[in-house]
């Protein structure tokens, strides 16, 4: 096979999957290793695709900015984000400091929650409220109030939980992206996310399969380190970059 015709095909794949590993293309192409890093090389020069540990990206992900408000998000995806927050809420234990970020999926796995020897901090007015009606001991983030989403952000936020070290944080994403990482599209919610990740021992990313291959306005943490509960995952390069658990 000519090398033109490699490129058309590994372009092709990455046009159907958004990402494709270098081990599937020297299958499919029937050529080694080698060859495939060098065409991924090539094209990775020509600006037509993303090199990536292991294989490559497509290119083009557009960057949203825009966020619905909080009634809108928990429509979408129910029945995943419900076994996503029931499995995350088994993962704490006695004694743990937990973080819960504000958004839809942590917030139901408020109710799935049954530790009560766990201190719990969050950012999420409602979650919050949730968490003392169920009677857990749980602290708030002190800040500006953000209506979209119901958290609490900004540098007064940041400062207020720095004395803080979680055994275990719970985090929501917008999106989720083999070289952005963890976005979301508002700069003051992000700086709250980012400290918490850099604060928490263990950081468990909670999202449904929609995240993926999305990019926002601002990286708040990247891939490494994480472990990301899912529904599904359509695509094993993240495997690479993080830990992966699938509910499904």
């Amino acid at each position: 096979m000519l090398q033109e015709e490699r490129f058309n095909r590994i372009l092709a794949e990455l046009d159907s999957n958004g990402a494709v590993k270098s081990v599937k293309l020297a299958e499919l192409l029937d050529v080694s290793e080698s060859t495939v890093r060098r065409d991924i090389n090539e094209l990775d020069a020509k600006g037509r695709l993303k090199k990536v540990f292991g294989g490559a990206v497509r290119i083009g992900n557009d960057v949203s900015t825009f966020e619905e408000d909080v009634a809108a998000k928990s429509l979408y995806h129910r029945m995943e984000k419900d076994e996503i927050a029931r499995y995350a809420a088994g993962l704490i234990e006695d004694g743990d400091m937990v973080y819960i970020d504000a958004g839809t999926t942590t917030e139901r796995m408020i109710d799935y929650i049954e530790n009560h020897s766990a201190t719990y901090m969050t950012n999420g007015i409602v979650h919050a409220r949730k968490l003392a009606l169920r009677g857990f001991e749980v602290g708030i983030v002190s800040g500006s109030v953000k209506a979209k989403t119901l958290s609490i952000i900004g540098t007064r936020a940041v400062q207020s939980m720095a004395s803080y070290n979680f055994t275990k944080c719970f985090m929501g994403t917008n999106g989720i992206d083999l070289k952005k990482g963890f976005t979301t599209p508002d700069l003051d919610e992000a700086m709250v996310k980012e400290e918490a990740v850099k604060l928490s021992k263990n950081v468990y990313v909670l999202a449904d399969s929609s995240k993926f291959e999305k990019i926002f306005s601002v990286t708040f943490a990247k891939l490494k380190g994480s472990c990301i509960i899912t529904d599904k995952l359509h695509n094993d390069l993240y495997r690479e970059y993080a830990a992966i658990k699938e509910v499904d």
